[in-house]
């Protein structure tokens, strides 16, 4: 994201002008709009003219436009935002008040207007236009016949590549069949590799799957690549990292991002140690989908080793901030997003106190599994400096009144 100008008032009112350079860009522009913005861009305009004989044409007309939002829809696969609402300036091909869509788009500049810009909005604008986030992890989720090449942004999980070939099952005696389709199998699948993932900014790829599925696959790719000299993956062969999975079905890309709730109940296996190799980590550190895992992770511990350390629900964490004890709070961006204004503002005012209170702040993108999983928990979530036991004795009084 390219931040272009940026004009705020001591109130915290104004604007600012951004043009969108990737994909991911439109994600953070979808968690920018809220109903009531305006919103100005360049949009194309169906519009009816008369000849002078009184024949009706209509012509598809390039015009820039003011709108007042009022619906926003965003395709996170297609990465397209459509934001709906009406005229509020004066236009030649419009009339005030006339209802519109307008598709945002990558390198297409427009200009945002908030009557308030908090905190949220304005740190996520910084993490946009930092070019250091960006997809620094890639993952293939696979298992015979099936896999899923992905790539791992700050923001999301994107589903690249699809690859399915029905493999035949081994026969006593004779095995070519089965041999030959798996082996065209995992050519498709190299090829999906080298074509969705940029090796120059990727740092890890993690190759997850059942059984010895990925070894044979690793094998197989690197033998190829030193049969016909492929630098690409030679070059590259550092950054994959294997690990267990359960299928080759997206949803195992939690698996391999090391989900808290699958490492504990593969405590004493083998395929725990292979997620919470120091490599994974060390590998992932400085990646902001690893920091989402890590702290749900922790969450998760404390939720079961210090229950009094480890609260959900947005009354029980606000209580835990007032008590000045929450360390790290986790909260999915999908609460900034609500319509009602009073309801975000008491989620921004929680991170701003959170803050205030020299206590660290993940927000978690509800695209990725480890914001799906925080979502569960109602999307708020705190993990406290110290014990606070009066609180969590009400729980069980509250959690129905909560829901």
């Amino acid at each position: 994201m390219k931040l272009v100008r940026k004009d705020l008032e001591k109130d915290n009112a104004g604007q600012v002008t951004l043009i969108p350079e990737e994909p991911e860009d439109m994600w953070h522009t979808y968690n920018l709009l809220q109903v009531g913005d305006s919103l100005r861009a360049s949009t194309i305009r169906k519009v009816q003219t008369e000849s002078a004989t009184g024949s009706v044409g209509s012509n598809r007309i390039r015009t820039t436009l003011t709108l007042c939002v009022e619906a926003v829809d965003f395709d996170s696969q297609a990465c397209q935002l459509r934001v709906k609402g009406t005229n509020i300036q004066e236009n030649e091909y419009v009339k005030m008040g006339a209802y519109h869509t307008i598709e945002l788009e990558p390198n297409r500049q427009f200009t945002l207007a908030k009557k308030q810009w908090d905190s949220v909005v304005l740190e996520r604008i910084e993490q946009a236009c930092d070019p250091a986030w960006s997809a620094d992890v890639a993952a293939v989720v696979m298992q015979e016949g099936l896999a899923h090449v992905c790539l791992v942004t700050p923001s999301m999980t994107l589903t690249r590549a699809k690859v399915e070939v029905n493999i035949p099952r081994k026969r006593k005696g004779n095995c070519s069949q089965h041999d030959r389709a798996l082996e065209r199998f995992y050519e498709q699948v190299v090829q999906a590799i080298q074509w969705y993932i940029n090796f120059e900014v990727v740092k890890c790829v993690l190759v997850a799957s059942p059984g010895f599925v990925r070894e044979q696959f690793c094998d197989y790719m690197f033998q190829q690549a030193v049969k016909t000299d492929n630098k690409l993956l030679l070059e590259n062969r550092s950054k994959f990292l294997q690990v267990h999975s359960s299928s080759g079905h997206k949803y195992a890309l939690k698996e391999a991002l090391c989900d808290p709730a699958v490492t504990s109940r593969l405590s004493d296996t083998k395929a725990k140690e292979a997620l919470c190799d120091p490599a994974v980590t060390s590998r992932l550190s400085d990646t902001k989908a690893a920091g989402e895992v890590k702290a749900l992770d922790d969450f998760y511990k404390m939720l079961q080793h210090e229950p009094d350390r480890a609260f959900y629900g947005l009354k029980h964490v606000e209580k835990a901030n007032e008590a000045m004890a929450i360390d790290t709070l986790l909260i999915s961006d999908e609460l900034f997003r609500h319509q009602d204004v009073p309801t975000r503002a008491r989620y921004v005012k929680l991170v701003d106190s959170v803050r205030e209170n020299m206590g660290t702040v993940r927000i978690f993108s509800s695209l990725h599994v480890s914001g799906e999983q925080l979502g569960q928990l109602t999307g708020v979530a705190a993990i406290l400096r110290f014990p606070v036991a009066e609180l969590s004795d009400q729980e069980d009084e509250s959690s129905s009144e909560e829901d």
